[in-house]
């Protein structure tokens, strides 16, 4: 039986027993979440705008292609990451995900699928890498990617309660995969023959999950108006979240516009519904957009006026800035498109403006993000919290040196996002 001063000495040597090191890379794998997917779509936003540019010179399609595949290369970079933290660490895996703020990025994996898709379109299929029926089939992934990601995650969501007074913009991602079928669908429209009795099918599920999702996000704009009313303009990170506001009726008037463009041509040519069907859809969302395009540059100026004024310049926060990019891509290829049906030159003109600040925000966002990454403001957890779940017994042994973490703030460092609800201490 051993004595006291051996219990005593053990006792002693298990407290003083070093703790185990946590390696960069194993923080890194812990720390990441789903908002690194903005930045793949922020990319997909610069070729997509690049895409409807009026006046075109030989080496632009090159560097839309550049862009293409800096976005599959995030995309893999943040399946393949997302997919190791699983593994790894099943624990936060999931607490990203029922996390009630967290939890609504989970969707952009499925947006920024959207804009590959996009992508594959404009670049892979003019040049014979991939046919026509293989972008069919994506398209059908997506759907189904779409409704397999959306409706767990507002099952999820909407088990719990949640505050309308920290209501943002951004928690219409849980929406936004449905609506963007909508845009997917016309894409796709463009590589299949009028003559396709598929392309009927892509036309009316693109309508009909078109209105599904800009229904829906109008319910959140309706909140987030009365929000702003409840509390004044968003202010600090949730700034960026406002920027958000401007998608919904931007794409779907992008959307209905060019949806009705290839009606015109699927419903005649196998005589459905009327023989002026698909003029009389056409010019009905001709007009639906162009009262859409208006609003969506109402919420632009509406976030823009006070932004610089709100947001906290904390390089910490810089993930959240990504909302300045792919949100305004509906409206803005509105801008060109209003050109085309007008025959306005001066739009041509705006359009290449935006397209070149769409740009410039690209390059400025990216640097600033490379600069955090660096320093391990974002995507960094700390060392306590990745033992807390790898050790079980870790958290209880250093109990009293651990510092207590929110939920919000534990994954990324007390990195914000651009829709957390949470304040800091001093503003409480």
């Amino acid at each position: 039986m051993p004595n006291p001063s051996e219990m005593s000495n053990s006792d002693t040597g298990t407290e003083n027993a070093p703790r185990p090191s946590v390696s960069v890379f194993a923080r890194y794998i812990h720390g990441w979440s789903w908002q690194a997917f903005p930045i793949g779509m922020g990319t997909g936003a610069v070729y997509v705008t690049l895409a409807g540019l009026e006046d075109r010179f030989n080496d632009l399609t090159a560097i839309e292609t550049g862009f293409y595949f800096i976005n599959m290369a995030l995309f893999v970079t943040n399946v393949v990451t997302l997919l190791l933290q699983t593994i790894l660490y099943p624990c936060q895996a999931w607490r990203l995900v029922r996390d009630p703020v967290k939890g609504v990025f989970v969707p952009l994996i499925v947006l920024s699928f959207a804009t590959i898709i996009i992508g594959t379109v404009n670049y892979a299929y003019p040049s014979g890498h991939v046919s026509a029926g293989f972008i069919y089939a994506l398209f059908w992934v997506y759907v189904l990617f779409a409704l397999l990601t959306c409706f767990p995650m507002i099952m999820i969501w909407f088990n719990k309660p949640h505050d309308l007074m920290h209501f943002t913009p951004a928690y219409a991602f849980l929406i936004f995969p449905m609506m963007l079928v909508g845009v997917v669908s016309f894409n796709v429209l463009r590589v299949m023959d009028a003559s396709d009795p598929r392309g009927l099918g892509v036309l009316l599920v693109g309508y009909f999950f078109q209105g599904l999702g800009s229904f829906m996000t109008f319910f959140y704009l309706c909140i987030y108006v009365i929000r702003v009313m409840a509390t004044g303009f968003l202010e600090g990170h949730q700034a960026n979240g406002a920027f958000v506001a401007c998608g919904p009726p931007g794409f779907t008037a992008l959307a209905l516009i060019n949806l009705a463009d290839h009606a015109r041509k699927i419903l005649p040519s196998r005589g459905y519904v009327t023989e002026n069907a698909g003029e009389i859809w056409y010019a009905g969302s001709v007009l639906a957009g162009l009262l859409l395009y208006g609003l969506a540059v109402f919420f632009f100026i509406f976030g823009v006026l006070p932004y610089w004024f709100k947001l906290h310049k904390n390089l910490n926060e810089i993930l959240g800035c990504w909302a300045l990019t792919f949100p305004n891509v509906g409206w803005i290829s509105i801008t060109r498109l209003m050109g085309d049906i007008f025959g306005i030159e001066f739009l041509y003109i705006v359009h290449l403006c935006l397209t070149l600040a769409m740009v410039l925000t690209w390059f400025t966002l990216f640097s600033l993000t490379i600069v955090a990454f660096y320093r391990g403001l974002i995507f960094k957890s700390k060392e306590e919290d990745v033992l807390k779940d790898v050790l079980p017994g870790h958290n209880e042994r250093e109990e009293t040196d651990i510092p207590i973490v929110a939920d919000e703030e534990r994954v990324t460092g007390a990195m914000p996002m651009m829709s957390e609800s949470w304040t800091r201490p001093e503003q409480r």
